[in-house]
């Protein structure tokens, strides 16, 4: 399937109540509006095709863009790609729920997530925390350094209040992960959610939320969650 078909069908899924939806939280046009669950179907049929998902990802095009997450080849994307991705990513959507989400399929991904989260950059920074959290809900706790996330654990509780908004909100998800899907830590997880406290996001023309990830972390508990893994990053 070429570009042009992939464009109309996408073009076909689009509806009007999910495009005013994706606008309110921060994309614009061009978009037409697709369910990610609608997009199932032609993902089937494409399965990975990493030439059409880099001429998807260059339109712009928000729904376009996601799709190409969705058929994106991880493992023939080297780190100039993913900067490159990156940069492109106009809204936390892409950041967090395309780029970082590709990006955990990849060998490279804490090297490129250490860069990002170093970066100073709002929609990097939360991409590179929003990638950790893609691996430990994916990956074995072996893979993981236990020193060096506690230590960013250490990085959260100090910086976090004075984050940029989508920033804070990677970073309370990213204790929140660490006390659910990282054994070794839950401890220190839920003592740094509790020393972090309430965090606030404050939202154009709309009520600021406030997160809570110990909260968060308790309900998991409750529910029997400790330790879950998903089967994969990407659906």
């Amino acid at each position: 399937m070429d570009f042009e078909l992939v464009m109309q069908e996408l073009e076909a899924l689009g509806k009007e109540r999910l495009k005013k939806m994706y606008i309110s939280n921060g994309a614009h046009e061009p978009l037409f509006g697709v369910a990610t669950g609608a997009m199932k179907p032609l993902a089937k049929q494409i399965k990975k095709n990493q030439p059409l998902a880099e001429e998807l990802y260059a339109t712009g095009n928000y729904d376009a863009m996601y799709f190409a997450g969705v058929i994106a080849d991880p493992k023939a994307m080297t780190e100039a790609d993913f900067d490159r991705w990156i940069d492109a990513a106009y809204f936390y959507m892409i950041s967090d729920y395309v780029v970082a989400v590709t990006l955990a399929e990849t060998d490279i991904a804490q090297t490129v997530a250490d860069k990002w989260i170093a970066s100073g950059e709002e929609l990097k920074m939360s991409a590179g925390w929003s990638c950790y959290c893609w691996l430990l809900g994916n990956r074995k706790d072996s893979e993981f350094n236990p020193s060096k996330l506690a230590k960013m654990l250490d990085q959260v509780e100090k910086t976090i209040h004075d984050s940029p908004d989508r920033t804070k909100s990677a970073m309370s998800n990213f204790i929140y992960t660490v006390g659910v899907s990282y054994l070794p830590l839950h401890e220190k997880a839920v003592e740094t959610a509790k020393a972090v406290g309430p965090v606030e996001i404050k939202r154009d023309q709309k009520k600021s939320s406030i997160l809570l990830a110990s909260e968060n972390i308790q309900k998991e508990i409750d529910r029997g969650k400790l330790g879950f893994k998903r089967k994969y990053v990407r659906c």
